[in-house]
């Protein structure tokens, strides 16, 4: 519950009279009688529990408090000891009021329980949609189905026997297979080693070279180094290798490479090798400058290359 404060309290003569200590023990006062709904009433035990005697003297010098045997016409008259707020019932209202609203709202939320509850539980029972309720003919152009096995006995050998199909909806087993492989990149199956059968002069290559790497590649890695090879001969993805090899940290995967060469542009066929290695295995001496890039270089791409194996990983976990 609740009790109300005027909101000129705060000037009123009685208050300012009575002092700030003896005005905030009336406000405890005022809030206990509107939550206990005591129509004023404040036992005395309580209020000088709140507050000292010379405060509760100051409440009813003023008229703020009245005591048992007070003139006050309009005020209840309190038990011996106790007190009533002056006015308390003007502003707010009396317990049977409360009573009476809490009894009413109560009334009315079981009313609505109750039509609630009267309600029809299904579409089957309503008046107001019947036309809902009406059969409905079977639309199925198929009445004899399940009538023929579901399972197709030479695919599934008998597995599932006894299930049924349905005679519109062809056996899979039966069509035949439409997929056709790519004109510029058909289906090559990896050997045992990993190493595609378009990249095996490419691994030769680097072996001869001194560069070792592991083939475990995806469709996306042999995509990509298709493409690459497409555009750049096999002789200088080498010798690029080559050039920006940094054997004091070699990377571990042909997926370093293709990230190192994604960035090359496309060299013709006839073009001739770089000067210094001659398509030879021998590497050249790197200046210092050199050297930080490529191992700036082989940082990033390794990288990347674990990145993207973090993702591959994520991606095949259930």
């Amino acid at each position: 519950m609740w009790a109300k404060l005027d909101d000129g309290f705060h000037s009123h003569p009685k208050i300012r009279k009575a002092g700030n200590a003896a005005v905030g023990l009336f406000a405890r006062l005022l809030s206990y009688a509107g939550q206990h709904m005591t129509n004023g009433i404040v036992v005395g035990a309580l209020a000088r529990d709140y507050g000292t005697v010379p405060q509760l003297r100051k409440l009813t010098a003023v008229g703020l408090l009245h005591e048992h045997g007070h003139g006050c016409g309009t005020c209840a008259q309190p038990e011996p000891g106790d007190y009533v707020v002056h006015d308390f019932l003007d502003s707010n209202p009396s317990r049977a009021q409360i009573q009476q609203a809490r009894d009413k709202d109560a009334r009315r939320k079981r009313s609505e329980r109750n039509r609630e509850s009267d309600r029809p539980r299904n579409r089957a029972e309503s008046t107001s949609n019947g036309s809902r309720n009406t059969p409905r003919p079977n639309p199925d152009p198929n009445p004899d189905f399940g009538n023929e096995p579901q399972v197709n006995e030479g695919c599934h050998a008998g597995r599932l026997a006894g299930a049924r199909v349905d005679p519109s909806r062809p056996d899979p087993g039966s069509l035949p297979d439409r997929r056709e492989p790519s004109p510029q990149h058909p289906p090559r199956a990896a050997p045992a080693n990993g190493v595609p059968d378009f990249a095996r002069e490419l691994a030769d290559r680097l072996a001869n070279a001194g560069i070792h790497v592991a083939w475990g590649t995806d469709s996306q890695d042999r995509q990509a180094l298709h493409q690459l090879m497409d555009r750049i001969p096999a002789e200088h993805l080498v010798q690029h290798a080559v050039r920006t090899w940094n054997p004091n940290n070699p990377p571990r995967t042909i997926r370093y490479l293709i990230k190192v060469w994604a960035g090359l542009p496309a060299v013709p066929a006839d073009a001739p090798l770089h000067p210094a290695t001659g398509g030879t295995t021998t590497r050249p001496a790197l200046s210092t400058g050199e050297q930080r890039a490529a191992q700036g270089l082989a940082l990033a791409a390794r990288l990347r290359t674990q990145e993207n194996d973090t993702e591959h990983h994520q991606e095949a976990l259930p």
